[in-house]
């Protein structure tokens, strides 16, 4: 009997042991990844991008691309320092959510009872209360922007006497909890709020109760320049007709610091993308409530059409896997940037550009894209040295380059530049030496040749596709 209790118990743990779910090796898409990554930069004249990718608790991918600064030749790291932008609402969002969660204020609370000082003129008599849930879902009915603090060349924002006095001569630009209208001035308010119910100043309440908690110690709440130019990179602006860009000037964030002052780098923010995916199946709180974060990831507004959603301070949208994909970007002179988990997969993507007329989600999406396509192993060619057909090939004639990348037992080939890196992989299947056939999406079936040529010394140098020839570039 005790025998067959043992046998029993080793059976049980077998089989849990073998239901447990292995992680994704993404080790090879990832070269993709770093292949596309690498071609956009220069295609698109990028001073810099730096990119971090993490997989449930463990960063997977993290390399920088170009110059911080490029004037000085300081090469684009991980570590390098950027503005944020408006990444910073999510920080002040979640400063909102523990308040709420100490019961210091309740999300129907209004505008007018929280914040008594700033007046701004109601214009809609019919208008509901502007309150702290409509305020984080963009919602509020308030204007964008309290003045014209984005303008160039100086960039200067109101402080915070400067925007309770310039409220009086304002209106809300809606009824609120009635249209969606991004508001950085709402996302201030709500720093104000902050600073009222901790009794704290906004900056020492967000460095103690997030910033510090969750290690993040390359993020603060202020620009900082006396690493600019050094460990903070350069910000420049969109390109010219003539295809060229200016360097933009510091810029301090004052009052609108809770919308958009922050500064990090992509290292700390890998660990902010950590920290979600942890707490969404944690029992305990971390910073927040499990629950607290999963509320301010549900989906609070949509618009009729359902085209846009937004959580309490998260933006809300869907993967082309159809998962949910959620986050924030950031918008600044001279700097974008974006977070962004998918929940379902346990993947989160961060990227920054130093330079404006970028867009980082188009980059942040094609990497989840990338992360979701499979490529099955072909074990005939273990014994055939793919690595010498590896390298970037001359099409300038027609669209870019090709770029070749041995993966699982075939090549794997994608054009460059092109925005969807993802729809583009085609998969070649080995035949014989230097001979490939493209395998078909449909059914699987072997289509067109690759033929690879060598020179008199037996080294790749071109290969002919449907009679076209590309040259080896490396």
């Amino acid at each position: 009997m005790k025998k067959l209790l043992l046998l029993l118990l080793f059976a049980i743990i077998c089989l849990f042991s073998f239901s447990q779910t292995k992680p994704t090796d993404y080790s090879d898409i990832l070269k993709l990844v770093d292949a596309w990554l690498d071609a956009q930069k220069d295609f698109e004249k990028l001073p810099g991008i730096t990119v971090a990718i993490v997989q449930d608790q463990e960063t997977i991918f993290k390399k920088g691309y170009g110059y911080a600064d490029v004037e000085k030749k300081i090469p684009m790291k991980p570590e390098t320092v950027f503005s944020i932008c408006s990444i910073s609402k999510l920080f002040t969002s979640i400063a909102i959510m523990q308040l709420w969660e100490q019961g210091k204020l309740r999300l129907d609370d209004s505008l007018q009872a929280l914040l008594p000082d700033y007046k701004i003129n109601q214009q809609y008599s019919e208008s509901v209360p502007i309150t702290v849930r409509s305020m984080l879902t963009h919602s509020s009915g308030l204007l964008r922007d309290a003045d014209s603090s984005w303008n160039d060349p100086n960039f200067y924002f109101q402080t915070k006497e400067e925007l309770k006095k310039s409220m009086t001569t304002k209106q809300t630009l809606y009824p609120a909890s009635t249209y969606f209208q991004y508001s950085n001035l709402a996302m201030s308010l709500l720093g104000e709020i902050v600073a009222g119910k901790s009794g704290k100043a906004y900056n020492d309440y967000v460095e103690e109760n997030i910033l510090k908690p969750l290690n993040l110690s390359s993020t603060h709440p202020y620009f900082q320049e006396k690493i600019w130019r050094g460990d903070m990179a350069t910000g420049y602006s969109a390109l010219n007709r003539e295809g060229n860009r200016t360097m933009e000037p510091i810029f301090k964030t004052n009052a609108a610091t809770p919308a958009a002052g922050y500064t990090s780098n992509v290292i700390d923010l890998a660990k902010f993308a950590s920290w979600q995916l942890r707490l969404l199946s944690a029992k305990k709180a971390e910073v927040l409530r499990p629950s607290t974060l999963k509320e301010m990831q549900r989906i609070q507004w949509a618009s009729m059409d359902k085209k846009l959603t937004w959580g309490l301070g998260f933006a809300i949208g869907y993967s082309d896997a159809g998962n949910p994909i959620i986050g924030h970007g950031g918008s600044c002179p001279g700097y974008v940037s974006i977070v962004q988990i998918d929940p379902r997969k346990k993947l989160g993507v961060t990227v920054m550009i130093n330079a404006q007329g970028a867009d980082p989600g188009k980059y942040s999406n094609q990497i989840f894209n990338l992360l979701n396509k499979t490529i099955t192993e072909d074990s005939t060619t273990k014994n055939v040295d793919l690595s010498v057909y590896k390298g970037r090939y001359d099409n300038y004639a027609w669209s870019g380059e090709t770029i070749i990348i041995p993966m699982k037992g075939k090549l794997i080939v994608i054009g460059v530049p092109t925005n969807a890196p993802a729809d583009g992989i085609s998969e070649y299947q080995y035949v014989s030496k230097d001979i490939f056939r493209r395998i078909r999406t449909d059914d699987k079936s072997l289509a067109e040749e690759l033929i690879f040529e060598r020179d008199a010394n037996g080294n790749i140098k071109s290969f002919l596709s449907f009679s076209r020839r590309q040259m080896k570039i490396n």
